[in-house]
């Protein structure tokens, strides 16, 4: 284990007693009710957002062929996309966004009893998301949006010039990012028509709705510890590539070890 981890110890942190500690455990209860009740209201400002239609006919290569992105809904209203990093000339998927991934196949069988339907989209050719989808383990649906604009429409991936100013637009400003595919989540509603529309995305840290690790990290007393490390995420690796004797070392998103 990498020793810088363990920041937190016992002989610098404050040791109290039975009734001090429940006096402290209060105070803090009392914020954690605080930010639940406005996380309630920042999801009911999200629903009522207003929508955008999708009038582009983007087409996906799947496993099963070709299909277009209602088709993606199967039998489903809603449609929740991962915008996984996975460029077409990479050899692996990003790190973190696998890292999201591997929350979701537990997931989809009660999405689907809310009447939403899971997919993650990449750039990366549909034979190449296989083998790695196979690699990982991984049953979600997976496609390749390769020869649409779609990463592009929905600001996750951007054209080499673009990337070359130092500059692109991401999470809804210019700015600096360090690859030319970013991560995201968006969200889709289809009508009894087949009229789709865009309702939701959401970006850089927003992403963290789809990683309940952190959650659990979060309850204990060392926490992620990455408050002074410059990636934050350094640490995650694909979950088949952990090994005690590289923790805490670099690794880029899409670079095979």
């Amino acid at each position: 284990m990498n020793m810088s981890y363990t920041e937190t110890t016992a002989d610098r942190h404050a040791v109290v007693t039975h009734d001090e500690w429940i006096a402290a455990r209060q105070q803090l209860l009392a914020r954690e009710r605080e930010l639940t009740h406005l996380r309630d209201r920042i999801a009911s400002d999200r629903r009522a957002l207003p929508w955008e239609r999708v009038d582009k006919n983007y087409l996906f290569d799947t496993p099963e062929g070709p299909r277009t992105l209602s088709a993606l809904f199967g039998k489903h209203r809603q449609l929740i996309v991962q915008h996984f990093m996975f460029a077409p000339d990479w050899e692996q998927g990003c790190k973190s966004c696998s890292y999201m991934a591997d929350h979701t196949d537990g997931m989809t069988v009660h999405l689907a009893q809310r009447d939403i339907a899971f997919v993650a989209i990449s750039r990366a050719p549909i034979a190449t998301i296989e083998r790695f989808r196979q690699r990982m383990g991984w049953q979600f649906n997976w496609v390749s949006s390769n020869e649409s604009e779609f990463n592009y429409d929905y600001g996750v991936s951007f054209l080499p010039e673009q990337h070359a100013t130092g500059k692109v637009h991401y999470n809804y400003c210019d700015q600096y990012f360090p690859d030319v595919e970013a991560p995201g989540i968006s969200v889709f509603y289809k009508d009894d028509d087949n009229n789709i529309f865009h309702t939701y995305s959401t970006y850089s840290r927003g992403v963290e709705v789809m990683m309940g690790a952190y959650n659990m990290i979060d309850l204990t007393p060392i926490g992620r510890n990455e408050r002074d490390v410059p990636n934050k995420m350094e640490w995650v690796r694909h979950h088949d590539r952990y090994d005690v004797s590289d923790a805490g070392a670099a690794s880029c998103c899409h670079t095979a070890k």
